[in-house]
């Protein structure tokens, strides 16, 4: 019976595991799926005119070449 201990140490083990596992990943956020859809064509939105009114401001003068 001295296995059954390392049984549970195991499982124990595993389920921590498992759960840290996901924390790099997107949690739920509690919203549903059409206002998470609405929150991230809003954020892509602002990406795009960012890069579109921005890039051009910010663009670095090209490095010299070596020719």
């Amino acid at each position: 019976m001295t296995r059954g201990n390392q049984r549970e140490l195991a499982r124990a083990k595993n389920a921590k595991k498992s759960t840290d596992s996901g924390r790099g990943k997107r949690g739920d956020d509690g919203l549903s799926a059409a206002a998470r859809k609405l929150r991230d064509a809003e954020i892509m939105q602002q990406k795009q005119q960012k890069s579109a009114g921005g890039g051009k401001e910010e663009k670095k003068p090209p490095s010299p070449s070596t020719e």
